[in-house]
């Protein structure tokens, strides 16, 4: 079987596709113009002026994080690895009740437009800000090259592109509207789109989920058989030397040996805690006008999370048994190509590009929230707070965070360009793991140890940052494997693709030493208002005196 033929032959109408495309940027561009007119002041910038009701920002939060990892990469990795592609979903769902039940409200009743506002309310602001800045921008460049590959992979397979020049043609294009989306409409025009992608993606997710049954003409076990079927006379698979039936049990892509068995706890701990310091999600709880609203917000988002993330199971499975492996691992993209051939499979060309331009609406709709967030850290934390010790105008403050924007536009899509091959689900899991590392110990530090100082929270973030975005550079995902970043290079010594194992506790152990090591920073009457203000909401709207 000529599966590159078959490739070729399967991606339906590129002109149509792109037509689809084309109108759906004009329209949620249309959304962004009109939102963009009421960004006047910073906070409409960076918050949309807290304007939006619980259950808007749950259905926003919900389109900020069913990003392209969520469609596109853990549908082919359920599609390629079965029961070890869903547990990125697992993963991912159950991190929200960490974040509803530690962080959420605390976070909204002390903060105001960033992470950062948190972590140096009782703290010394330069040093804390300037750390969470950094980690900021670390997390936010890796969850962008995610969302970049993923685009390329989409497009790609729409308009049948199989050379890498074409892809990274495509990432740079992603790249150039997101920056437009932003520059535009801000956090208001942004969160607008969200809430319209998320609407979009989950209705088409269930009429795909439904269709799937249909086309089997049967339930789970149906299902669940075909998939097995399709693995079974894969030509790809059978070079792999496992059986068709282990796309049902735990341990295909992450059990083979005890190092693949830490792997995979690495990357559970890393999606288990990384939505907790996740600076884009966070900054959502600062787009509702009240602590209850924000706890409102979370509970929607997980509800819709939890229904899309069961149907991304009937989907992974569905590619699985109705496109077939061989099919998938020929398309361009790879695994991320199993949702849009599923689609075309299901309801032709048309059904298809419909479904690709609501993926593409996802990832626009994540790279502007992601971009919002970064350049709010750089204007708002490092140069208006440290650079103009908090003297600048609004005006000064979102004309940096607008140059911020257009900087990691162009960074975003030369990583983006080098990562393509790779699946988005697990390159997000790398931005979870450093979000994990730099960030999740030092929130929970400052929301709940009094003795906390700011050496502890600059050694936590700094040794979180540095030790997961080495270890990643050093491990099997970079480089010395045939689907790293750098497949002719191996510089490779360490033998885990998900840092969060080594380095989760060693920012720990850092905020905790160097908190014991060094002197209380005399700052307990900041200490107990944050106290009362994170547990009560009393207070909130006060200035912080430092």
């Amino acid at each position: 079987m000529d599966i590159t033929y078959l490739a070729q032959e399967s991606t339906g109408n590129p002109i149509l596709n792109i037509a689809v495309f084309v109108v759906f940027i004009v329209v949620t561009m249309t959304v962004v113009l009109r939102a963009g007119k009421s960004t006047k002041e910073a906070s409409d910038f960076y918050t949309g002026g807290a304007s939006f009701t619980g259950t808007q920002n749950g259905l926003a939060i919900a389109g900020d994080y069913l990003s392209a990892a969520s469609f596109l990469g853990i549908v082919g990795s359920i599609a390629l690895n079965g029961y070890d592609g869903f547990l990125y979903s697992i993963g991912f769902f159950v991190a929200w009740l960490v974040a509803l039940l530690l962080v959420a409200e605390p976070l909204r009743n002390v903060g105001r437009f960033t992470m950062a506002d948190v972590l140096s309310f009782r703290l010394r602001q330069k040093p804390v800000r300037v750390a969470a800045a950094i980690a900021t921008l670390a997390v936010s460049i890796f969850y962008l090259i995610a969302q970049m590959a993923g685009a390329g992979s989409l497009v790609s397979v729409l308009l049948n592109m199989h050379e890498l020049w074409q892809q990274a043609i495509v990432v740079a294009v992603v790249g150039v509207i997101m920056t437009a989306y932003v520059l535009v409409g801000g956090m208001k025009g942004t969160t607008y789109v969200q809430m319209i992608k998320a609407v979009l993606l989950i209705g088409g997710v269930a009429v795909m989920t439904i269709w799937v049954f249909v086309a089997i003409r049967g339930g789970f076990s149906t299902l669940f058989n075909d998939a097995i079927t399709a693995h079974a006379v894969s030509d790809v698979i059978q070079t792999k030397g496992y059986a068709a039936e282990d796309i049902m049990k735990p341990g295909l892509q992450y059990g083979a040996s005890f190092t693949k068995q830490l792997d995979f706890i690495s990357l559970g701990l890393s999606l288990v805690l990384g939505t907790a310091g996740l600076p884009h999600v966070l900054m959502r709880f600062y787009t509702v006008p009240t602590a209850k609203e924000a706890r409102k917000s979370v509970t929607v988002a997980i509800v819709l999370i939890g229904i899309f993330y069961l149907m991304a199971m009937v989907l992974g499975y569905g590619a699985a048994a109705l496109v077939g492996p061989d099919r998938i691992l020929a398309a361009p993209g790879a695994a991320n190509a199993a949702a849009p051939l599923l689609a075309l499979e299901l309801g032709g060309s048309i059904f298809m590009a419909l479904i690709s331009a609501v993926a593409f609406a996802t990832v626009l709709a994540v790279v502007a929230g992601l971009a919002i967030t970064a350049s709010a850290s750089v204007a708002h934390d490092v140069y208006s707070s440290v650079f103009r010790d908090g003297k600048a105008t609004e005006e000064e403050t979102v004309r940096v965070s607008r140059i911020t924007v257009v900087i990691l536009g162009l960074v975003s899509i030369v990583l983006g360009i080098l990562a393509m091959q790779q699946n988005v689900a697990f390159l997000v899991s790398l931005a979870f793991a450093v979000a994990a590392s730099a960030n999740v110990p030092t929130i929970l530090f400052s929301l709940y140890w009094r003795r906390f100082n700011t050496a502890g929270a600059v050694a936590s973030m700094y040794t979180g940052v540095v030790s997961a975005l080495v270890l990643i550079a050093l491990s099997p995902a970079v480089s010395g494997a045939p689907t790293a970043m750098f497949p002719n290079a191996d510089w490779s010594i360490f033998p885990l693709t998900s840092p969060g194992l080594v380095s989760i506790p060693l920012a720990f152990l850092a905020g905790i030493i160097a908190t014991l090591a060094t002197k209380p920073d005399n700052l307990d009457h900041l200490a107990a208002e944050m106290e009362v203000r994170s547990l009560t909401g009393v207070g909130v709207e006060a200035p912080v005196d430092h």
